[in-house]
């Protein structure tokens, strides 16, 4: 006859029931054999058996009323895995110590600032940046949160602020655990930010005094000396009128980088022709190309070119990029103007824009700055000609905008090369 293991018979239950239920049974049948051959009496047996059963069975209440105690909770709140979770789930990095400075918990944001950190550590071993140092210390010795504002320079600059927590764990059974909670949050993009805040509001006010000095100076000159003179007062005049349209014209350029970056995260959803556009904008120039002696030489297809663009921005584009061959490269006597179709590097097509000037070119060290704001490879020569400093900036914006680039080639006394990229339009009604 087979056998069969008792156990298996109460697999479904939980470990120790199933343990108790096999007592049960083995303490009622050796109680049973004890009463059937004399050796105990019936009530005696009841009352071991009860015995028996307590002692089998409230062990297995109790583990059910605290599930998994000896587990989870421990000695210390704050080393179960809850609060590790918690720890490690923080986006900035964040840092639990004990009552000592002792490292509890860190997440990866925290490795990653302090590679030293190493658990059941003292904190002051890794971060040793001096305000760190002084807020922790005075959040241990007073249980007040403090802040702190430092610069991390390693392995690149950073503008930090730390935040120490004191935290008071309660236990599971009554009573509590002093931690120390450190955060640390990155404000190098707000400050990067306000910076570059800070320098464009300085360099505006820089290029709008100059033209506002002028014209105060000349206004007092022909209030005063110059009232009755009559060529002077003809002269100064043409200079007043020079630099109040030099400042319209760089309070146009602040106004159009303005409207462009507001809308940077929208690309244009209209079909336009560049053809007609550029004819428009050579046209148009036509009085400072005669004015600068400089012949312009256009290359365009005979078919229409389509891109996906605002028609004003790409008429500003083209403005500056031809303006800026016309003044700057009037030395070399001309400034060819071309359009061509090509294919892109993902295999797309793009239509290519170009300005060739026969200038001075620029210096290579220049190349890689042209595009920032207010700057200016010869800022005499810049201003000079009538430049406000923002018109390649300002090229670059409309071309993030539809997500087209600019390529500057230049070989130093050879002129230079300024090439916009935009991608192709598919098949559609040009608008």
């Amino acid at each position: 006859m087979a056998t069969t293991d008792p156990a298996s018979n109460f697999a479904p239950w939980p470990d120790r029931l199933r343990r108790a239920a096999i007592i049960l049974i083995a303490a009622a049948l050796g109680l049973a054999a004890a009463v059937a051959f004399g050796g105990l009496s019936a009530p005696h047996a009841g009352l071991v058996f009860v015995v028996v059963a307590g002692a089998a069975l409230v062990p297995w209440h109790l583990r059910a009323a605290v599930p998994a105690a000896d587990e989870s909770v421990g000695a210390r709140p704050a080393e179960t895995p809850v609060v590790e979770a918690l720890i490690g789930g923080m986006p900035d990095a964040a840092v639990l110590l004990d009552r000592a400075g002792r490292v509890l918990h860190f997440n990866a944001p925290a490795a990653e600032l302090a590679p030293a950190l190493r658990r059941n550590e003292l904190a002051l071993f890794a971060l040793r940046t001096p305000e760190i140092v002084a807020a922790l210390r005075e959040a241990i010795a007073t249980r007040d949160p403090q802040r702190a504002s430092y610069v991390d320079r390693a392995p690149v600059e950073r503008w930090m602020e730390l935040i120490v927590t004191p935290l008071e764990l309660p236990a599971a059974f009554g009573g509590s655990e002093y931690c120390i909670l450190m955060t640390f949050h990155d404000h190098t993009a707000l400050r990067r930010v306000e910076e570059m805040r800070a320098d464009f509001v300085a360099n505006a006010s820089h290029e709008l005094r100059t033209p506002l000095a002028a014209l105060s100076g000349f206004i007092e000159t022909l209030q005063g000396p110059a009232r009755d003179d009559p060529r002077a007062r003809e002269r100064f005049l043409g200079i007043m009128q020079a630099q109040a349209t030099r400042m319209a014209r760089l309070i146009d350029d602040l106004l159009s980088l303005s409207r462009v970056e507001l809308s940077a995260h929208v690309r244009p959803d209209r079909v336009i022709d560049l053809v007609p556009l550029v004819r428009q904008v050579v046209d148009g120039l036509e009085p400072l190309a005669r004015e600068r002696q400089v012949a312009v030489e256009m290359a365009l297809p005979p078919a229409p070119v389509m891109v996906t663009g605002d028609a004003e921005e790409l008429l500003r584009l083209f403005e500056n990029l031809i303006g800026n061959g016309l003044k700057y490269g009037a030395s070399g006597g001309r400034v060819i103007v071309s359009l061509t179709e090509a294919a892109a590097a993902d295999g797309a097509g793009e239509a290519c824009f170009a300005v060739r000037d026969f200038g001075p070119g620029i210096a290579p060290e220049h190349l890689p700055r042209l595009t920032e704001r207010f700057y200016r490879a010869d800022a005499g020569d810049s201003r000079a000609q009538g430049g406000t400093g923002l018109g390649l900036s300002l090229v670059k914006h409309i071309l993030n905008r539809h997500r087209g680039r600019l390529q500057i080639e230049s070989v130093f006394g050879q002129g230079a090369t300024f090439t916009a990229c935009l991608p192709a339009a598919k098949a559609a009604a040009p608008e």
